[in-house]
């Protein structure tokens, strides 16, 4: 059985397999092959292992990531995903595994680095999913919220309700056949993200005999989660804008048993542990985890008057709804993508979805909890059980009829009554006056409406523009120039800039003037505590950019510039002021687009390898490539991928990425759509099979796993085969898990461990080059668990004096099955040592039963071990025991 890869002329990669599995492991083959570096670089990130090449630049995010216990949560979610999606996960990253090693030699990042690729967990996806939605909603604006709230009074946060630096507005709408030329539905949007280089959406197609599909996939993700085809329906979505984070003030103490934190019920304790952050070029930085009853501690810590923690859905219930992700690939009508949805955790969702039966959707997706309306404002009391969650309750989520002509684009809408901030709703108005009474529309039609340029939020500073009297004559000429201005800000406009440079001044001068500078210095201070004299925790340097308040003020003008809103402020000499200045300078200005240009994301530093151009467009505009007036011109947020489904045919449908295909710099398919992109053009989706070029065929078994090879073999006469193959965490788990919960495996020392537990120390032990683990098998049974590790890399040689060549080995013998089979250790344990002994390296072995295991102790002896001395560990009080190598002859 093979799998097969082609490609159409922009380097799209089109899969197919003879199964849903198979098909994922192909998926995750194509997505190692383009995007090596990219899934690597995510792969730590949700690790918090990032900044190890990467350098200081990425400590605060692996800070984060490691507070928020990201990568604990997804194996959390992945153990307790259904038999069947945990299967078709397992298989994308089998072949994410079986293509990275190649895949990471032609990309010259990972020899610039020095780094090897790290091998995929099955839950590594579930990770990258939650790694990057984790800041998506408005779980920060909390903190920006209660700070403005203490500096300038609770009526102030209602200034700045206009969005912030995270929200540039997604657009979505769903035309239905009475105005398009078919007859049938036309679905379009674009997702607006920051721009990453490498490009956050893969464009593929998926085929297999259930199912083929055409859509944007996440690196690193199986399926086409957000934006899909099959043929017969087809679906997009925007973010909801609904609050489904909650932050908690903590007030935690340190105890002779750990950390404990007050809650509704007094003091508990709490979990906590001290991780290390390796730093490429800088020390390593210590990180403190605690979780509480609420959840992780993301702010500050026990030394502190407060700290804060994160409380979210995935994290309390195991769930974050990737059984959706399957069955969205078999959805045939707009009925099964509701059903599939009906799973959806998070992030929370608007989508649009129709079919060529005529059928329509529109609905949210996605969990919101139940709790304290003060919970969606700010962080609340930990210790108040007012603003605990009621258990297993969520939110109505809202839906409705499409009438015509749906559009989605994070205003208040369908949504409004679970979240606190959305967009003014600039896109959405424009882009229903764009299409609204239109007919006969096609696919290609739906450019104009992607690339509109009209500034939605212009209106508040020319009006209050014209309400200025007795202006110089600059400034007067300044201002009819702007109120002559097509409100465009198209690339070539000279106006755009004049207008975008007036509006900078604006929000700088609000900045200076009072009550706003009581916010100036908000980002370098902690974070106030609810309580106390003593400052609160700093805030981390990953959430830092949402308590910046020039952001806050820029997104937040046409407010601002409202006569009345901010008491005691008159806006009309701050708009006189920037208008005086920027005549000043001359009436000459530079197109738009010589300032407004792109400045994609990239993991490493440096200048990109090429330039696409001025851009058109701005925040407040449909082609949302966002500025943040007052900061800078240059755009790092904007439409992260284009699509238009056509339901008529799905080869008049439509797509474009901002860069292209390929995640490699001087890979012909790496930049090749930009041109394209920044024109406003869509390229049609290719599945003419005659313009598709076949790439390879790949054997794939009935297991798309790629199983661990013996390590060790040695046939024993009378007693059978012995191997010794390394332990798969994910593959091995429920057997590990069996045996060191069973009651014979007391001095394991891991009988309270759950599945979560256990999983976690094996995965960490396989990442180790100093600790290893293996399944001995009998004749193909596995009968026994064994580990072996450096002694000078581990609490134990730090209680003797270790010799060059030590080598520690633990021995876990498996629970019998019927009746006990004598003579089983002494059957195992020549070969072991065989094993061990076959490194040349290895001069001696050591062991370190409990001594309370008696057994363990005379299985050392038998063996020919020589006992050491007794030495005190923080879990058990061990005996040595020594094993040198015989010399030759």
């Amino acid at each position: 059985m093979t799998v097969d890869i082609h490609r159409d002329p922009w380097g799209i990669p089109h899969v197919r397999a003879g199964s849903a599995d198979r098909l994922a492991h192909a998926q995750g083959l194509a997505a190692a092959r383009d995007r090596a570096w990219q899934l690597e670089v995510d792969h730590r990130r949700l690790r918090g292992t990032s900044a190890a090449f990467l350098g200081p630049r990425a400590v605060g995010w692996d800070i984060l990531a490691r507070r928020a216990r990201l990568a604990q949560t997804a194996r959390r979610c992945f153990l307790a995903l259904d038999d069947a999606t945990r299967a078709w996960v397992t298989a994308y990253t089998d072949g994410v595994n079986a293509a990275l090693p190649q895949a990471a030699g032609e990309a010259s990042e990972f020899a610039d680095t020095g780094v090897t690729p790290g091998r995929w967990q099955p839950w590594v996806p579930l990770g990258i999913w939650l790694s990057t939605h984790l800041l998506f909603t408005g779980m920060p604006a909390k903190l920006w919220r209660a700070e403005v709230a203490h500096r300038l009074g609770p009526g102030a946060v209602e200034w700045f309700s206009g969005g912030d630096i995270a929200t540039a507005g997604s657009n979505g709408w769903l035309l239905t056949g009475e105005h398009t030329a078919s007859g049938a539905a036309l679905l379009a949007g674009d997702p607006h993200r920051y721009v990453e280089d490498p490009g956050c959406y893969q464009q593929i197609r998926l085929a297999c005999p259930e199912f083929d599909v055409i859509g944007l996939a996440l690196p690193g993700v199986p399926g086409i989660p957000h934006f899909g085809h099959t043929g017969t329906v087809a679906w997009g979505i925007t973010n909801a804008m609904a609050d489904y984070q909650d932050l908690y003030r903590e007030r935690l103490r340190r105890g002779d048993d750990g950390v404990e934190a007050l809650g509704p019920d007094g003091w508990r304790p709490t979990e906590h542990g001290v991780e290390t952050v390796e730093v490429a070029g800088g020390d390593p930085v210590t990180v403190e985890v605690i979780e509480t009853e609420r959840g992780p501690v993301i702010i500050g810590g026990p030394d502190d008057p407060e700290a804060i923690s994160l409380r979210h859905v995935p994290r309390v219930t195991g769930a974050l709804g990737f059984a959706a992700l399957p069955r969205l690939l078999r959805a045939r009508t707009v009925a099964d993508v509701d059903r599939a949805l009906d799973a959806w955790v998070e992030p929370v969702n608007v989508v649009l979805a129709a079919d060529t039966e005529g059928g329509t959707l529109h609905r949210v997706a996605g969990r919101v909890p139940v709790r304290h309306p003060d919970n969606r404002q700010r962080p609340v009391p930990g210790w108040d059980p007012r603003h605990a969650w009621q258990p297993h309750a969520y939110e109505p989520l809202g839906r409705a009829p499409v009438d015509g002509l749906a559009v989605m684009a994070n205003e208040r809408g369908l949504a409004a009554p679970l979240g606190v901030e959305f967009l003014p709703g600039h896109q959405h108005r424009r882009i229903g006056e764009l299409l609204d009474g239109a007919t006969g529309l096609k696919a290609q039609d739906m450019e104009a409406v992607h690339a509109d340029t009209v500034a939605g939020g212009a209106g508040a500073l020319l009006d209050a523009m014209n309400r200025l009297a007795d202006l110089s004559p600059e400034a007067a000429g300044l201002r009819k120039r702007l109120i002559d201005w097509d409100r465009r800000m198209d690339a070539d406009s000279k106006d755009a800039t004049a207008y975008a440079a007036v509006r900078a001044a604006c929000v700088r001068l609000l900045g200076e003037r009072p009550p706003f500078t009581a916010l100036a210095d908000l980002a370098d201070q902690g974070i106030t505590p609810a309580h106390g004299d003593r400052p609160g925790p700093a805030c981390p340097e990953v959430l830092r950019p949402w308590l910046d308040p020039l952001p806050r003020i820029a997104f937040a003008l046409t407010t601002l510039l409202t006569p009345g809103t901010v008491p005691g402020l008159d806006p009309d000499p701050v708009v006189r002021a920037a208008l005086d200045e920027v005549a000043a300078t001359g009436d000459e200005h530079p197109p738009w687009g010589e300032r407004h240009r792109l400045a994609a994301w990239r993991a490493l530093p440096g200048p990109p390898s090429f330039d696409i151009g001025g851009l058109s467009g701005d925040a407040d505009c449909v082609l949302a490539t966002a500025s943040v007036p007052g900061v800078t011109d240059v755009s790092a947020r904007g439409p992260v991928a284009r699509y238009v489904w056509d339901l008529a045919r799905r080869a008049d449908s439509r797509w474009i990425v901002p860069l292209g295909a390929h995640g490699t710099a001087d890979h012909p398919h790496h930049h090749d759509q930009a041109p394209l992109w920044r024109a406003g053009r869509l390229t049609p989706v290719v599945l003419d099979e005659g313009r598709l070029t076949h790439e390879d065929s790949i054997p794939v078994g009935a297991s798309t796993a790629v199983p661990r090879p013996p390590v060790h073999r040695r046939t024993v006469e009378g007693f059978g085969t012995v191997t010794v193959v390394p332990v798969d965490p994910v593959a091995d788990l429920d057997l590990i898990h069996g045996w060191v919960s069973d009651e014979r495996a007391t001095f394991w020392g891991m009988r309270d461990a759950g599945r979560e537990g256990v999983l976690e120390i094996y995965e960490f032990l396989d990442s180790l080059d100093t600790h290893h683990a293996y399944l001995v098998h009998r004749d193909g049974v596995p009968v026994a668990l064994f580990q072996t590790y450096d002694p000078a890399a581990d609490e134990v040689g730090t209680h003797y004096d270790v010799q060059e060549g030590d080598l520690g080995v633990h021995l876990l013998i498996a629970p019998p099955q019927g009746p006990l089979r004598r003579g089983l250790t002494t059957g195992l344990m020549p070969t072991l040592v065989a094993f061990v002994l076959s490194d040349p390296a290895v001069r001696r072995v050591v062991a370190e039963p409990d001594t309370r295991n008696t057994k363990a102790v005379e299985r050392a002896l038998r063996t020919g071990l020589e006992l050491g001395p007794v030495i005190e560990l923080p879990h058990k009080r061990a005996q040595l025991a020594f094993l040198t190598r015989p010399e030759k002859g």
